[in-house]
């Protein structure tokens, strides 16, 4: 039975850092402090806590959802070393007995680097047999419970792993924490991912027939050639598409997309029946923030999703600081809303924003 006393938390490469900042100031919100294991480039953080117990806590009351940088969180012991490569099952389940039982399923990861890619063959085929081996000791449900615990097995090599587990409830449902969506061939851009990808992450799957149904009116600021009026499209929404640059023919075609050669900061709505504001410039931070407070503020619409791109230095501290503000400002308009912050797997120098105004 291992201590379990450190939290994994999966990033994309690179932001690193940042995913740590944002534990440690999070952790220490809640009167929960540690010391941060980062190596640059690696896809992956660990937190290990100093005081007993405080790893099991922080896994149950941080709110994975309001996590920014962090694709997935799970509890664990220390790395297992230097795993026999003729049984590296029995340490495995050395370390998880007495940790836990009746897991509700198994996820066998890596990071999200070249790695961790390289090593993704491996971990599908021992997969198989470990699952074997869990369900016979009982550490593993024989069938697939989406109510219990996830155990995580995170190789760094193919000798190397931490082992642990989230809770379902408190985790994400993707594998390594990436949704896999698929390119449409006839969408204008890449982009075009990144608010698909958001729907996923933002809108619980049983409110999309409400807040993501055909009829609604949109608005994309900065639309320019299209991706992300294309996922609006896709769903049947008419949209208003803000952008002095051509915008892509075939979504012209649909007769859905009203396009308007404008400046999306100067744009000012005329009907006041849109639902969803989307928009993907590329300007600072606070400058994006404050436009789309104005939106909130005036009711231009009921939800928004934006994009803030971020500096190269202190990004934790951007977005922290453009959060604060959207926040603040509506607060001080008595406006309730719900706001959701996260980098997604296809942002890159970005992080993702979702709010909801609160009626009533």
């Amino acid at each position: 039975m291992q201590k379990l006393n450190k939290i994994i938390l999966y990033c994309r490469s690179g932001f690193e850092k940042e995913c740590a900042a944002e534990i440690t100031d999070r952790s220490a919100q809640k009167q929960i402090y540690g010391f941060v294991k980062v190596k640059e480039n690696s896809g992956y953080i660990v937190f290990e806590c100093y005081q007993d117990g405080d790893a099991q806590l922080l896994i149950k009351d941080l709110a994975f959802r309001t996590l920014i940088f962090a694709r997935q969180i799970f509890l664990s012991g220390d790395l297992l070393v230097d795993l026999p490569t003729n049984d590296r099952i029995s340490p495995i389940i050395d370390a998880l007995s007495g940790c836990i039982d009746k897991a509700g399923d198994l996820r066998v990861e890596v990071a999200d680097t070249n790695e961790g890619k390289a090593l993704s063959g491996f971990c599908r085929k021992f997969t198989v047999p470990l699952r074997q081996a869990l369900r016979s000791k009982r550490i593993l449900l024989k069938a697939e419970n989406p109510s219990r615990p996830v155990i995580h097995l995170f190789f760094i090599n193919s000798n190397s792993c931490y082992v642990g587990y989230s809770l379902s409830q408190n985790n994400s449902p993707f594998y390594m924490g990436i949704p896999r969506l698929k390119f449409p061939s006839d969408a204008p851009s890449r982009s075009t991912l990144k608010l698909e990808e958001a729907f996923h992450i933002f809108i619980p799957y049983e409110e999309w027939d409400e807040r993501l149904k055909g009829g609604l009116n949109a608005v994309d600021l900065g639309a320019c050639p299209g991706g992300w009026t294309y996922q609006l499209v896709k769903r049947n929404m008419m949209v208003y598409a803000i952008d002095n640059g051509p915008m892509n023919e075939k979504l012209m075609e649909t007769g859905q997309v009203k396009h308007y050669r404008e400046d999306g900061f100067k744009f000012i709505p005329k009907k006041h029946n849109i639902y969803w504001l989307v928009c993907d410039m590329v300007e600072k931070p606070t400058k994006v923030t404050e436009l789309i407070a104005k939106w909130l503020i005036n009711g231009w619409c009921r939800e928004t999703i934006f994009n803030l791109k971020l500096p190269m230095k202190k990004r934790y501290e951007e977005v922290k600081q453009s959060l604060h503000l959207l926040n603040d400002e509506l607060n001080n308009k008595k406006i309730n809303v719900q706001i959701q912050a996260k980098q997604l797997y296809h942002d890159r120098e970005e992080v993702t924003v979702h709010v909801q105004r609160i009626w009533g």
